[in-house]
């Protein structure tokens, strides 16, 4: 079986530089997401039709399965298989896919690969309350189907049918070239149709035979905002209702986003309004407060992240604790038992076992033992201007509050940085280092306000 992608339209009603199929949903591509099935199907050959902003739309999802096949100028569906012709095999089973239409399943599209067949076209139809703006499906007294009607081309009596046409369709390659030939563009669009290829199966005395999806969501396709949205919700609630029935706890299902892929342990406890992109995975037992935002993350089981922390490509040991209000920011990896907590950010560094920087401080580009105290205040130094530098603090270290930490500089096994100081020189192992000016008190009398 080979796959057929239509991805060459404008997308003029999302009013957006970006062609239509690269629109973020879930936080990828709609047609990432066609992609996706289709090679979740293991098909042959993945033909993607483009034109409107073609170049943008490889340079965004090239890959060695994919053959590219640009449609110019753009005339109808039928026109744009047409275009995909010369990459399939002749002997083959085509399905024709949408990539606007980024929710089917792979279940749904095996069940009509396996109604198709040499003497077989086989469509994907659904039943809707309100069918108005898509192609109906006319069937004779027998209930066979005849022929696909736009509903711009359709009359009274054919706009009162609800079965309608979802576009998706599965036929043999050879029987589709012989069709694809014969149409015409005699219609209010004056395009070529692949709708048309139906009323031509018929005529040859080719079974037309149908299959419906699953769920009627699965083929609801995009052409504004508005459906990207209603498309957006109806994928975050499916994606809840599997970490639902996979055993976490959300505590309000409608309120979270996962812009990737999100994998959890058992006892996972995650509160609302957080948002996961990338690949995130959590550990048994974590618990995520509300207003996350985690990326490209590893979290340990038993870490706890609290409310409004922003976690990006970023490890963790088990059981830290992390938040409110932290930031870990690229190349950082935490061991077990590491607290960060409000205000804290940690930039490509390394944080040793059971380590603290409790409140307000920067650490970044540095290498950070284990049974570290960092205090309030307290900032590595890490960019000249032009270059990162490392800092390195030793195992037990304690920092004090308000501590400036200039790069390059090791603190010492068991050093202690006295509370204002700012280092320039390796403090030495089990020593107290301080750098502060000597205090001192003037007599003097503060200035008053004037009057008038």
């Amino acid at each position: 079986m080979d796959v057929v992608i239509l991805a060459a339209g404008k997308g003029t009603r999302m009013r957006s530089s970006r062609p239509k199929v690269l629109q973020p949903l879930a936080g990828r591509p709609l047609l990432a997401h066609v992609l996706d099935t289709a090679r979740a199907l293991d098909a042959a050959r993945i033909c993607v039709v483009v034109g409107h902003g073609a170049d943008a739309v490889r340079a965004a999802l090239d890959a060695p399965d994919l053959r590219w096949v640009e449609q110019s100028p753009q005339l109808g569906t039928g026109h744009a298989v047409q275009q995909a012709l010369p990459e399939l095999s002749p002997d083959g089973v085509a399905l024709v896919l949408y990539g606007d239409v980024p929710l089917i399943t792979r279940d749904t599209l095996r069940r009509l690969v396996e109604a198709v067949a040499a003497d077989r076209l086989a469509l994907l139809t659904q039943t809707v309350a309100e069918p108005d703006g898509y192609g109906r499906i006319v069937r004779d007294a027998r209930g066979k189907v005849q022929r696909i009607v736009e509903h711009k081309d359709a009359n009274e009596l054919e706009r009162r049918i609800h079965e309608i046409n979802t576009g998706i369709l599965a036929a043999p390659v050879v029987r589709l070239e012989d069709w694809l030939a014969r149409i015409g563009n005699d219609n209010a669009q004056g395009e070529y149709y692949l709708t048309d290829i139906v009323a031509l199966a018929v005529a040859d005395g080719v079974e037309v035979v149908t299959a419906s999806p699953s769920a009627g969501w699965e083929t609801a396709g995009v052409n504004d905002r508005r459906q990207l949205a209603a498309l957006e919700r109806t994928l975050q609630a499916t994606i809840a209702d599997a970490l639902l029935d996979a055993g976490v706890t959300l505590a309000d299902p409608a309120r979270i986003d996962v812009r990737g892929t999100l994998e959890c342990g058992t006892d996972v406890e995650i509160d609302v309004d957080c948002v996961f992109e990338g690949r995130v995975v959590l550990g048994d037992g974590v618990r995520i407060g509300a207003h996350c935002v985690l990326r490209d993350a590893v979290i340990g089981g038993g870490t706890r992240i609290a409310p409004f922390s922003h976690i990006e490509s970023t490890s963790t040991g088990r059981d830290c604790v992390i938040g409110p209000y932290a930031r870990t920011r690229p190349g950082t990896v935490l061991a077990d038992a590491v607290h960060l907590g409000n205000f804290v950010e940690v930039k490509n560094s390394h944080v040793g076992q059971g380590s603290k920087a409790n409140h307000l401080a920067y650490v970044g580009d540095a290498d950070v033992g284990a049974g570290v105290n960092i205090g309030a205040g307290v900032i590595t130094c890490n960019y000249d201007g032009v270059n990162k530098h490392r800092t390195v603090i030793e195992d037990e270290a304690f920092v004090g509050s308000d501590v400036q930490l200039v790069a390059p500089v090791r603190v010492g096994r068991g050093a202690t940085i006295g509370a204002g100081t700012t280092l320039t020189r390796d403090a030495p192992e089990n020593q107290l280092t301080i750098s502060r000016v000597k205090q001192t008190s003037v007599r003097w009398k503060r200035p008053a306000k004037k009057t008038t």
